[in-house]
């Protein structure tokens, strides 16, 4: 009897026209699962999805009515990525043991209600703090939904859901620049977080009656990694946190090199514990496959450039030229459209270029648009000014990030690919959260704050993308997949 038969939900529907195609679903009963439970699903990771970038817009009004010091706003970018990249690999191994349906409903729970706290933030450190709840619950929610779609979905129709599941990264990605400005703009900056608090409520109510029901494994302290996700969070928290502060405190000062220690520590006591846990967040043996190895390590630039070039030009465009939050969202439009675009492109090219010449000449355009965006000044336009840096860096990300993908799994037995996705998400996160921390940094510690230091935190961007194009060309396998291959972007 089929696994979807031993869950508790929403009763099956038959497939129409299965008699004719009993080739198009994989279950031999040709059972169909309604529509409306991935319509849920959606929903819940497209305001996931939309909340990662919808707060860039609001971050300068954020500043000033919460009082953040110039280097402190980074962390309501980096405090929401960290956690939601630092625990995603827990989270989804959490939804396989404890349960998909009891996961995904803790994630979203959790979320909705950091959402509100958000809103309600009466001060900077409790806006970080609910921050790092929300990437909490996003952690939580998203391997778990994909797990169910996964397992609820077969055949075509898992075909078909799995490809919305990847569409709605760029459409989250389009609406957030865009909804951040207009929800800033006419509701204050609040209604960023506040919005989610009745779709959040909804999709929960939804989800009771739609989501199936999974049996959880006994024995759920054994089967979780529990110590080894607390130390490689608080090891790449220790490490943000000291290159956050190490342009302004020095970078061989005391301050510093303690960080950098204790992260080291730390993060050596987590590969100790995965080695004598029987059940490791991330076995040892995936680490040999090189191609991986490379696709992890350029995920976490390109996405460090992508999400620094957001912050940067929103602080810039707000504090400099007075720019109102709906005119940035605006303005970032195109970036995030030209990015689908690309990834188009690079569809089309992987079969007959490869993946390692994608991501090599990927980078290169990422680096030429943020050399170009260090000529911008005050009284730049945005046409002449910001709009070609930004459509390049966006044309390599469309270029890069599928290649990088397709790379990462080419060499993945099918029993590790979940935990190889897992660590592509996780790369693409925390490269966020360094590409904050770090391009953010080296800006405002420049003497006149981001009217100075801007094009400083370019030049390092452009430095970042000219070293990664030089390990792609060395490092980086060509892998050509075969042609209609189809790759989410992240």
């Amino acid at each position: 009897m089929q696994r979807m038969r031993r869950m508790h939900g929403p009763r099956p529907v038959t497939a129409v026209g299965a008699d004719q195609n009993p080739a198009a679903l994989d279950t031999p009963d040709r059972e169909r699962w309604p529509w409306s439970l991935m319509v849920v699903l959606s929903v819940a990771q497209f305001m996931v999805i939309l909340d990662a970038t919808v707060v860039n817009v609001a971050l300068p009004s954020i500043a000033r009515s919460l009082s953040f010091a110039s280097g402190d706003l980074q962390w309501v970018v980096t405090a929401y990525v960290l956690a939601s990249g630092g625990l995603v690999l827990a989270g989804g191994r959490a939804a396989d043991v404890a349960g998909r349906r009891r996961v995904f409903l803790a994630g979203l729970t959790l979320f909705t209600a950091a959402s509100l706290a958000s809103g309600l933030a009466p001060a900077a450190g409790a806006l970080i703090a609910a921050r790092a709840g929300q990437g909490l619950g996003a952690a939580l929610l998203t391997p778990a939904a994909l797990s169910i779609i996964t397992t609820s979905y077969a055949g075509a129709q898992r075909a078909t859901a799995l490809g919305i599941w990847g569409a709605i990264g760029g459409a989250g990605a389009a609406a957030g620049v865009l909804a951040g400005g207009i929800l800033t703009t006419w509701l204050g900056w609040r209604s960023v977080f506040l919005v989610n608090v009745p779709v959040g409520v909804v999709a929960g109510l939804a989800s009771l009656r739609l989501v199936p029901r999974h049996q959880p494994r006994r024995r759920f302290g054994r089967e979780l990694d529990l110590p080894g996700a607390a130390l490689a969070v608080a090891g790449l928290v220790t490490v943000v946190y000291a290159l956050a502060g190490a342009p302004a405190q020095g970078w061989g000062s005391a301050r510093t090199l303690l960080l950098l220690a204790l992260a080291f520590v730390l993060l050596a006591a987590f590969a100790a514990v995965e080695r004598s846990v029987r059940r490791p967040l991330v076995p040892a043996q995936i680490w040999r496959a090189r191609s991986l190895v490379a696709g992890v390590v350029v995920m976490l630039g390109a996405t460090g450039i992508l999400v620094g070039t957001f912050f940067l030009n929103s602080l810039y465009l707000q504090d400099v030229q007075h720019a109102s939050a709906l005119r940035v969202g605006l303005e970032f439009l195109p970036l995030a459209l030209v990015i689908g675009a690309g990834a188009h492109l690079a569809s089309r090219l992987l079969p007959r270029a490869g993946s390692r010449a994608l991501i090599v000449a990927g980078l290169v355009l990422m680096g030429g648009g943020a050399l170009l965006l260090t000529g911008v000044s005050a009284r730049s336009g945005y046409l002449t000014g910001f709009l070609p840096g930004l459509l390049v860096v966006g044309m390599g990300t469309g270029l890069v990030f599928p290649a990088t993908t397709i790379t990462a799994m080419s060499d993945i037995a099918e029993d590790r690919a979940g935990t190889a996705s897992g660590l592509m998400t996780t790369a693409h996160e925390i490269g966020a959260a360094l590409g904050v921390a770090v391009f953010s940094a080296v800006a405002v510690a420049v003497s006149g704050g981001i009217a100075a230091g801007y094009r400083h935190g370019f030049m390092l961007a452009a430095a970042v993308a000219a070293g990664l194009a030089v390990v792609a060309a060395l490092a980086v396998p060509a892998v050509r997949p075969a042609a209609g291959t189809r790759v989410a972007v992240h």
